[in-house]
Formats: C-alpha cells, sequence, structure tokens
C-alpha cells in the first residue's frame, strides 16, 4: 500500500509505504465510557479503539471492569438493574446505544462467559440453536453450518459421531469449546472472550489458542484474561486496566518488554502486584 503525504513545499512530495492496514480500520471506538452501578462509578472516563482482525488483550486484578467493560459494548450490561452508561461506544461507525435492533449487535459481537453454559440440548441443537432462531430453516445449510463451527472451535472431529448426544454430557473442556462454537453460529465480526481458559486444562487451552489464532483472519477478537502469559502470546495490542481506568494501552512488545510506558505495567505483569 503507498500512501503521499503533504511535503514542505506543499507539494505530494514525500511516499510512505508498507503501512499496517490494521492501523487504518477501526472496529471498535470508545471515547469517554462511563460506567455507574446505582451511585459506584467503575469505569471512569476510557477511550480507546480495537483494530479489525486483532486480538486486543485486556488484562488487570479483579473488579478493574474488564467484564463490565465487554457487556457494555453488546449492551448485556442493560439486563443489570442501575447500570448506567454513558459516552460512546461505536461498531463500524455505528453508535451501539442508538441501534433499534439489539439482538442484531449480540449478533455482531459475540461473547464466551468464563463457565461454560451448555443448553440442555443435542450438541447438534445447542450450535444450531441462535441460526434457527434467526429463521434458518434449510437442513442442508444448518449441518454446514454446525460443521463449520464445531471445526472452528476444534471440536468436531471429537464428537461427528455422537452429534446426537447432550452437549451437557462433554467434559469441561470440550463445553466451553461447544461455547465457542455456539458463539459462532451467529457469524459474529467481533468475538469476546471473558476468562474462557478458567476452568479448563492447559492443553484445553493451548488448543483453543490456536483456534484463536485461526478466527483472527476472519474476525476481531477481545480477549479478557488474568492470565498475563496468555495475552503475551495471543493478542496483537494488550490494555492494562486497573481501577476502571487504562493505565497503558500498547503493542504487546511494548507492555511486556522491560521498559513499558508505566511502571504499574511492570510490576502487575511481572507478578510484584496483583
Amino acid at each position: 500500500m503507498l500512501t503521499f503525504v503533504r511535503g514542505k513545499n506543499g507539494d505530494d512530495t514525500e511516499l510512505i509505504s508498507n503501512l499496517d492496514p490494521m492501523r487504518e480500520t477501526k472496529k471498535i471506538e470508545i471515547e469517554n465510557l462511563r460506567l455507574a452501578y446505582g451511585g459506584k462509578e467503575v469505569i471512569h472516563g476510557i477511550s480507546f479503539d480495537v483494530r479489525a482482525n486483532e486480538i486486543f488483550g485486556i488484562i488487570g486484578p479483579a473488579q478493574s471492569g474488564k467484564t463490565s467493560l465487554l457487556r457494555c459494548i453488546n449492551r448485556t450490561i442493560e439486563f443489570t438493574a442501575g447500570a448506567k452508561v454513558q459516552g460512546m461506544i461505536k461498531v463500524d461507525g455505528q453508535d451501539v446505544s442508538r441501534m433499534k435492533n439489539v439482538y442484531e449487535l449480540r449478533r455482531q459481537v459475540g461473547m464466551v462467559a468464563p463457565l461454560p453454559v451448555g443448553l440442555p440440548l443435542s450438541i447438534y441443537d445447542n450450535v444450531a440453536f441462535a441460526p434457527r432462531a434467526a429463521g434458518m430453516r434449510n437442513k442442508h445449510h444448518l449441518d454446514a453450518l454446525v460443521e463449520k463451527c464445531l471445526r472452528q472451535a476444534a471440536l468436531w472431529d471429537e464428537v461427528t459421531d455422537r452429534l446426537d448426544s447432550l452437549g451437557t454430557r462433554l467434559s469441561g473442556g470440550q463445553q466451553q469449546r461447544l461455547t465457542i462454537a455456539r458463539a459462532l453460529s451467529h457469524q459474529p465480526e467481533i468475538l469476546c472472550l471473558d476468562e474462557f481458559s478458567i476452568a479448563i486444562d492447559p492443553v484445553t487451552t493451548m488448543r483453543i489458542e490456536d483456534v484463536l489464532k485461526e478466527l483472527r483472519k476472519e474476525m476481531t477478537i477481545i480477549l479478557v484474561t488474568n492470565l498475563v502469559q496468555q495475552a503475551r502470546r495471543l493478542a496483537d495490542r494488550t490494555m492494562f486496566l486497573w481501577n476502571g481506568e487504562i493505565i497503558e494501552l500498547d503493542s504487546n512488545e511494548v507492555m511486556f518488554s522491560d521498559n513499558p510506558r508505566n511502571r504499574k505495567t511492570y510490576e502487575y505483569v511481572n507478578g510484584i502486584f496483583g
């Protein structure tokens, strides 16, 4: 990609090449976001953006506002009585607070919770549930979508001969991958993962991490994690959120170096506090 910029004499004489296209595409833009539960403010006027097709890591101690932030993006925060959101959140340039069809927003922004919550349905029906609710009835199309999502979640080979079995009978790691497959069945453009590996073994965690590296080719991923090394392995950029404020946001090369811009970042990622 080539971009001309204005030279000192007013001519387009300077040339910049090989610009990173991710820097030009903002998938999510957040400006002066504040969140309060009742009279207690828990997110204090934060602003940042998430780029298209990046894995954006969010780290920070418990009660820093990480989960609440995700819930603001897809407006599931509205299920919490007394929650008050101020500021602006845009997805693809559109203010989410003005979107009349909130269900469309939640299809666009998929969410995976810390603990797997399987529907009391078959493996197949767990994945097919949302597409059916959205009006998909063609069996051939459903079959293809269920297989695609299970493959994307690295689960297909393990369940292909028992799709009629209850999803709740799978192991914990398999149920978490089923949860990911169910989130993918919405065909989201953004996938938010909130501590997805908190209840699964390291081997399964690494398998899902490999899945996420592949999925970033198709979508934007926001990864909330208490595992600093997980953010270091996966994210393109990482944000350190503490007590509802952004302490630092930068490339992983800076965030996890010996010289991040803020001393608190160094102390947190190295386990000195947190």
